[in-house]
């Protein structure tokens, strides 16, 4: 090697000035591995700048198409038609307003049921509506706009009772008491509203149901006056009931309507009636009489459920009896049309073979019947 040959080897492939005479022995390859770094270099060099150059580019490109598609104006969706919000069923007022048309919801509790849509679609039945739809219903109580609720102010009469602090399960503890009376102002408030305590409560909040408050109550249709007897004691009036008038109970339905001679709808009610144990007759019966608040005489012998040792005893008339406030005695022995201690049960649970209402709905029953009045128990 020369020494301007030895001169260009560069420090950069890791040849000393001490090695220079040990490499001398093979130029060629280090002239190799000089060529071949240098190249290698350059292309990498040529590399990055290709990539930057892209970069340039890009970056621009990028930008200036961002910018014009920030210009154009943004694609419109087609639109699509709005639902319209149905509003909520007011099911306190639907109630109401089904009781003061004679379409007894049973308990009323501001809260859609079965008791509720039974009444519902009776009312559209005996108004001729096309269909028992809520819209529908609603449009046919048009003349009826008085208010929902009422106030009433509680009075020292009604805070006076009686009243028990509770009923005992015992039947000779029952039959021992001077009756079954309500157990609280609010119970009895609540009955004379045809309503559940749990709605009064809700409606009055800051109430304690005390003498002297003034509370807000379902504008319920008060119930009939009994009508009024002649002198011979028969029951008055071609007014009062009339000869065709007949009472339907429907088993599968679980209700019972009033009808006059022409079929049109007096009254209509949610009922228990009959049970696996004691089914309701089928049949054609008529009324016997009508007792109001009776006494019960409890037989253990014609009831499958009686408790062993149990013993016949008479149970005192009240609201909280077994049969309430109203018995409407039928041909068929040992069956009536009766009231409940129960209210928020009818329609909801089995009875002993009789027909079962709410005590307000039982009395409203006794109201357009007389001896001899026509019962049919469907199936």
């Amino acid at each position: 090697m020369t020494s301007g040959e030895a001169a260009i080897l560069p420090q950069s492939v890791g040849v000393s000035n001490a090695n220079v005479g040990a490499a001398a022995c093979r130029p060629a390859a280090y002239f190799l591995h000089f060529h071949a770094a240098e190249v290698s270099l350059r292309l990498g060099h040529l590399i990055v700048s290709l990539v930057t150059l892209t970069v340039a580019i890009a970056v621009p490109l990028s930008d200036d198409l961002s910018a014009q598609q920030a210009k154009r104006p943004a694609r419109q969706q087609p639109s699509r038609p709005q639902k319209s919000a149905q509003p909520a069923t007011d099911w306190l007022a639907m109630q109401v307003h089904l009781a003061r048309a004679g379409f007894s919801p049973g308990e009323i509790d501001g809260r859609d049921g079965a008791n509720t849509r039974r009444a519902l679609s009776a009312f559209a039945a005996a108004r001729g509506l096309a269909a028992a739809t809520i819209p529908a219903v609603e449009q046919a109580f048009g003349a009826d706009t008085a208010d929902v609720l009422t106030n009433y102010t509680i009075t020292e009469q009604d805070a006076a009772g009686p009243f028990l602090p509770a009923i005992p399960k015992d039947l000779p503890e029952q039959a021992s008491l001077p009756g079954l009376y309500y157990t609280s102002t609010l119970e009895m408030l609540s009955e004379r509203a045809h309503a559940s305590p749990a709605l009064l409560r809700q409606l009055n909040p800051d109430r304690s149901f005390a003498a002297g408050e003034t509370i807000r109550v379902p504008a319920s249709p008060a119930t009939p006056a009994p009508p009024e007897p002649t002198r011979g004691g028969a029951a008055a009036a071609d007014s009062s009931p009339g000869s065709g008038t007949r009472i339907v109970v429907s088993k599968s339905q679980s209700t019972l309507t009033v009808l006059d001679a022409a079929d049109k709808v007096l009254f209509f009610a949610p009922v228990t009636s009959g049970s696996e144990h004691d089914p309701l007759p089928i049949g054609d019966w008529a009324v016997t009489a009508i007792v109001r608040n009776p006494t019960f005489n409890y037989n253990p012998a014609l009831f499958w459920d009686a408790e062993p040792g149990d013993t016949k005893v008479k149970l005192p008339a009240g609201p909280n009896g077994p049969v309430g406030t109203i018995w409407i005695d039928l041909t068929k022995p040992h069956y009536g049309i009766h009231g409940t201690s129960e209210p928020s049960q009818v329609g909801h649970v089995t009875s002993h073979g009789c027909v079962r209402l709410t005590n307000w709905d039982a009395e409203t029953v006794a109201t357009f019947v007389r001896k001899g009045t026509a019962v049919i128990f469907k199936p």
